[in-house]
């Protein structure tokens, strides 16, 4: 008998060994505790790091919202989306949680290359975290939101409480993004070099900073090509809860399904690697 088969027969296995998806997942959601800690410590450290500490979650995306709406306001001339101030404050704040999760959960596994080599954990944790930080990191700012819009025009409305599922989507969404990435970024390391252009660019066309019907009016052909953009749908849903945008209601359908296929997609593609990392 084999030192291996010995092993087997006495319920051991090899350190850092692949386990059984499910099992796999229930030892991540047994650390679930140990994600929101890393989550609030890492959120909390990086605060400590600024004098202006939690303000900055707040003047951050307020700051790019009017370095860019300004921009944008003067480019657009007259196709600018209605309620421009209100349309580029969701868009901003809420395409930042997409865009650091992709950035961050890149980075989370060769970004934690001591704590992957020393401990024996669930390496799913660690882009998780990423995305919980900037998931805690987004509710001040949807918090600010709330309050400003009545200023803008748009009184509360029951609508906005399925902002709470919508986010939860959103979130699910994320986490696939960021497992997705980690994962490329432990075999190819100059993807960390590419991300931020990728971001740019998802920022740039994703309808951000415009109204998509009005710049794209004379060619109904791309219009219908950003029926198919998660990002284009999340931000026109949370349009329409906010501020009573129109919007095609097939949205919450597509994005229900964006973000169930591409968190399911990205765990089985991080879990297939998972003896990999610490390793490559």
């Amino acid at each position: 008998m084999t030192v291996a088969q010995l092993a087997s027969d006495r319920g051991l296995h090899r350190v850092g060994a692949r386990l059984p998806v499910v099992a796999y997942l229930k030892q991540t959601w047994a650390r679930r505790q140990f994600v929101v800690k890393m989550a609030q410590f890492r959120l909390r450290a990086d605060l400590e790091d600024n004098r202006l500490g939690i303000v900055w979650l707040l003047l951050q995306p307020v700051l790019n919202a009017i370095v860019y709406g300004t921009i944008f306001y003067f480019l657009q001339s007259d196709r600018r989306p209605t309620d421009y101030i209100a349309h580029v404050v969701i868009g901003v704040f809420l395409f930042q949680f997409f865009s650091k999760s992709l950035s961050d959960g890149a980075k989370s596994i060769t970004g934690n290359r001591a704590l992957v080599q020393s401990l024996a954990f669930p390496r799913l944790t660690l882009p998780l975290a990423e995305v919980m930080e900037h998931f805690l990191s987004l509710m001040p700012s949807i918090g600010l939101l709330l309050v400003a819009l009545p200023l803008l025009g748009h009184p509360p409305s029951w609508s906005w409480l399925l902002m709470v599922p919508l986010l939860a989507l959103y979130t699910l969404f994320n986490a696939g993004i960021a497992m997705i990435a980690a994962r490329l970024t432990v075999h190819v390391r100059d993807l960390t070099q590419v991300l931020p252009f990728v971001s740019r660019i998802l920022f740039y066309t994703s309808g951000v900073l415009f109204d998509v019907s009005k710049i794209f009016e004379s060619h109904p052909w791309v219009i219908a090509v950003y029926d198919l953009h998660p990002l284009y749908q999340v931000l026109t849903i949370a349009r329409h809860l906010l501020m009573g945008s129109p919007y095609n209601p097939h949205y919450w359908l597509y994005f229900s399904l964006y973000a169930v296929i591409v968190f399911l997609v990205g765990l089985l593609f991080f879990w297939m690697a998972e003896e990999r990392y610490g390793r490559d």
